[in-house]
């Protein structure tokens, strides 16, 4: 398609949008009156009108039943998170019972590495990106240290080349055979937060598992963005937290993909819990602990029902849309923004370089934008004009437009905002 940055256009296309309806879905903030510009659901989604609705249900079946909730309620607690299966499925590539939702991120992927990371004298090594997101760097080091080993011995760090922003394949899959058989598990981010490159998720996977390691995938940023495949994949186990691009709240719930050919392997470690054991027989207190067989054998606790309630919101959102049309347009959009960014560039001089990878296989709702020769004072304009956008040091700002309620009109009026605060600045 042939772009044009003009708000007529970008009117045009908002009306050949089949899921422009769904920006009505959404609160969004105002900044001096106006309903703002919103880049940040990278790092936050936006709440679904929705989420009220089911929020509330659970509070009044709360204040009508008390306990008698856990069953009569009109969604009934005790099976409140089957719900997810199927739906969750769908949005990740799995099957209903390799889906299940617990804790937090970096929780889940503790417990995922209590299974799959079990380090021997010979086969003890991880394989992660360079400069992961901090929480997964902290996650795979205190592990390490955990199992008394060596961080600096034991942790194998693909990186960048000299010069470039983005992971080349081909480095990851030299680095996996490098390590070779010392390689117990390699546990990446699908796709990177800071760049916005999705790593070829498919193809790592296997490269790990001709070596016998396992693999885990972070999808924190993948989750409800990108088309995912986890079971035709193989991989062993992923997790992802909700309140991205899956719009379920602050700090919301996680999702957990464990592979459907560990369920019966009782010989593989898990840190158990009351909610994981045999659910027909969890109320006869039996001390022997029986997990069930399926992700949800992964859980420990009884789920925080009123913080799934607006995941759950969020989820069906997702179902009656699917993910196809959702790729559809974030593919559109993303170009689209590229598109004005460039003009921009071009019609007022600005020094802007795409760090997310051109090839649209390899982005997904995110743009990374170096800012050369530009400091915080840019972002400071654009957040004072109610463009909410994110910044990371030393001066890349992300953008991300959502499919799922960012407007072209919307992209278009940031390029207006973005000349002027540029044009101010000259």
């Amino acid at each position: 398609m042939k772009f044009e940055n003009t708000l007529e256009f970008a009117q045009a296309l908002d009306q050949q949008d089949v899921l422009s309806k769904y920006r009505e879905e959404f609160n969004f903030p105002k900044v001096n009156g106006k309903q703002v510009i919103y880049f940040t659901g990278n790092s936050l989604g936006l709440q679904p009108k929705r989420a009220v609705t089911y929020v509330n249900e659970v509070m009044k079946d709360w204040a009508e039943l008390a306990v008698e909730g856990h069953f009569y309620a009109e969604k009934p607690w005790w099976d409140y998170h089957e719900r997810f299966s199927e739906p969750l499925s769908k949005i990740v590539g799995a099957k209903p019972s390799e889906v299940t939702v617990m804790n937090t991120l970096t929780v889940n992927l503790h417990l995922m590495m209590a299974s799959f990371y079990r380090p021997t004298a010979k086969k003890f090594k991880i394989l992660c990106e360079e400069k992961a997101f901090p929480s997964d760097q902290y996650l795979i080091q205190t592990q390490v240290q955990f199992h008394g080993l060596d961080p600096k011995e034991t942790i194998v760090e693909v990186k960048r080349r000299d010069g470039e922003h983005n992971f080349r394949l081909e480095d990851i899959l030299a680095k996996i055979d490098e390590v070779g058989g010392e390689l117990a598990l390699v546990l990446i981010g699908g796709l990177n937060y800071y760049t916005g490159q999705v790593l070829d998720m498919k193809t790592i996977t296997a490269a790990a598992h001709k070596h016998n390691a396992y693999v885990g995938w972070d999808l924190a940023h993948a989750a409800g963005n990108i088309e995912l495949k986890l079971h035709e994949w193989q991989a062993d186990f992923a997790a992802w937290c909700s309140y991205k691009y899956m719009n379920s709240g602050p700090g919301n719930a996680s999702g957990c993909f464990i592979h459907e050919k560990h369920h019966n392997n009782m010989d593989l470690p898990r840190l158990g819990g009351w909610w994981g054991h045999n659910k027909d027989r969890r109320f006869l207190m039996e001390p022997q602990y029986d997990p069930i067989r399926s992700a949800h054998g992964w859980q420990i606790s009884n789920l925080p029902i009123l913080t799934l309630a607006p995941y759950l919101a969020a989820v069906e959102l997702f179902d009656e849309i699917g993910m196809p049309l959702l790729v559809e347009k974030r593919d559109r959009i993303t170009a689209y923004l590229e598109f004005v960014l460039k003009q921009v560039a071009d019609e007022v001089g600005g020094d802007f370089e795409i760090i997310t990878p051109e090839n649209p296989l390899e982005r997904a709702s995110q743009l990374s934008v170096l800012l050369h020769g530009e400091g915080r004072a840019l972002f400071d304009y654009l957040m004072k004009e109610g463009v909410i956008v994110d910044w990371r040091e030393p001066n890349v700002i992300r953008l991300a437009p959502v499919p799922l309620y960012t407007s072209y009109r919307d992209i278009f009026n940031f390029g207006l905002v973005l000349k002027n605060g540029l044009t101010q600045k000259a």
